[in-house]
């Protein structure tokens, strides 16, 4: 038993490390050819917003807002692969159930 708590201490901080590790990553989501750009932390905060001058038109705000919305949804998605992956390294290999998605 004692073995398999050594085991699980150790699981424990490999997945410690790997949430700190995704907390500290920025990941940038991009639309409109990179002229809508958004950086978000790995805890999904947004850290920052870049919008090119040319698509700041009063008459096309709705275009900037969809164009917004897609960056965040475009960065959102790259942290979610991200944190998948770095997950997967500590869990590779255990004998998980499917559909398990860590961290609980």
């Amino acid at each position: 038993m004692k073995h398999l708590d050594q085991m699980m201490k150790q699981m424990q901080n490999k997945m410690q490390d790997a949430q700190n590790k995704i907390e500290q990553t920025e990941i940038h989501g991009a639309s409109g050819g990179g002229m809508v750009q958004v950086t978000l932390m790995g805890k999904g905060d947004m850290r920052a917003l870049k919008i090119d001058k040319s698509l700041v038109d009063p008459q096309e705000v709705e275009v900037l807002e969809d164009l917004v919305i897609a960056a965040v949804n475009d960065a959102r998605n790259k942290l979610d692969q991200y944190t998948a992956e770095e997950m997967g390294k500590v869990t590779q290999g255990l004998p998980l159930p499917g559909g398990l998605k860590l961290p609980f």
